[in-house]
């Protein structure tokens, strides 16, 4: 289902099958200039049965693919009507985290049910599975290079390394704390692990040994991101603070860059997610006030506030190419809306 929304927020009454109301809002001064194909500046997507967790863009932008406590992920047309052309069911659990392939036809999740899972997206059927964790499974990450590789991030304190031509894990990560984010760094050499102790730990792949760790949250980290040259990772914290890291090889100084404030963690403490733009000049992230939160990384400053969420926003996402953005919620919903260009 899709419903269509102005640009300032308000409700634009239009029926999908009403060609007037359709033709009313591409007419020159229906509102602010449009910056995107979508349909219309503001797309509602229902359909999940509980709180969305994660939703993530396909690297070519046509799909949407959105994982929710209702066990299942639903895939969506980026244009058009958004339609939800596709479901992917098999966990038992919530899927808590996903992310799609090198290409478009895989996605990757994380479940509450203790497993992950690897999808053919043509088929809607699943194709591998992820066990041996022992607690949910938080995040789920993919390699950008090299080996097709993947890892899991749990509650077990682990973090399994996967070849994803082999059946089983090809590496253990132990950690003395529940892990909540992953990510492979851009060469794949890397991992980054997030988790309880407030830290964010960097592990050598080839050693198994930690390398360095990033101290400053004061609280769970919730989220991890890596900027799209592998060179600076976000973070997102229970203490409201998202911080910027340099990542680089061989830094010699203090590797936190930038710290940006604004949004809010409350006492439910989700898993708030964060997020870079294609360009790596603006960041987001889940907040737990209902707005979806856009800085500019160069100058820290707040250039959106977006309203429209009824509860906490878990993920944010940016389009891959052009100045959309997603989001999604404890209140069930999806919303995919036009920002400025840079």
């Amino acid at each position: 289902m899709a419903k269509k929304y102005r640009s300032d927020g308000t409700l634009s009454v239009v029926d999908q099958n009403d060609a007037a109301a359709q033709e009313l809002l591409s007419q020159p001064g229906s509102g602010p200039p449009r910056t995107s194909g979508l349909l219309a500046p503001n797309v509602l997507l229902t359909g999940h049965g509980g709180h969305v967790h994660c939703c993530k863009f396909s690297h070519s932008g046509t799909f949407l693919a959105s994982g929710s406590f209702d066990k299942t992920v639903l895939l969506w047309n980026t244009y058009g009507n958004c339609d939800n052309w596709g479901l992917l069911k098999g966990h038992s659990q919530s899927v808590v985290d996903l992310c799609w392939g090198r290409e478009d036809d895989i996605i990757l999740t994380a479940s509450a049910d203790k497993t992950g899972a690897v999808w053919d997206v043509n088929t809607s059927t699943k194709i591998k599975r992820f066990r041996h964790h022992k607690a949910v499974v938080n995040s789920v990450c993919t390699s950008r290079r090299g080996d097709p590789l993947a890892v899991t991030g749990s509650d077990d304190c682990t973090a399994l390394i996967w070849d994803l031509r082999v059946r089983n894990e090809v590496d253990t990560i132990s950690s003395d704390y529940q892990i909540t984010s992953v990510v492979l760094s851009d060469d794949s050499s890397q991992l980054f692990t997030a988790g309880i102790d407030n830290e964010i730990k960097c592990w050598n792949l080839l050693t198994g040994r930690v390398e360095y760790v990033l101290q400053g949250h004061n609280e769970t980290v919730t989220g991890l991101a890596l900027s799209p040259d592998g060179s600076y990772l976000l973070s997102n914290a229970m203490d409201g603070h998202l911080k910027c890291w340099d990542v680089r090889p061989f830094v010699s100084d203090t590797r936190l860059v930038n710290t940006y404030e604004g949004h809010s963690h409350d006492m439910q403490q989700w898993l708030l997610k964060c997020a870079w733009s294609p360009d790596a000049s603006r960041i987001s992230c889940g907040s737990s006030d209902g707005f979806v939160y856009v800085w500019d990384v160069a100058s820290r400053r707040i250039q959106y506030k977006l309203p429209g969420h009824k509860a906490a926003v878990s993920a944010v996402e940016f389009h891959p190419k052009e100045p959309v953005i997603a989001s999604c919620g404890a209140d069930k919903q999806i919303f995919i809306g036009e920002i400025e260009a840079e």
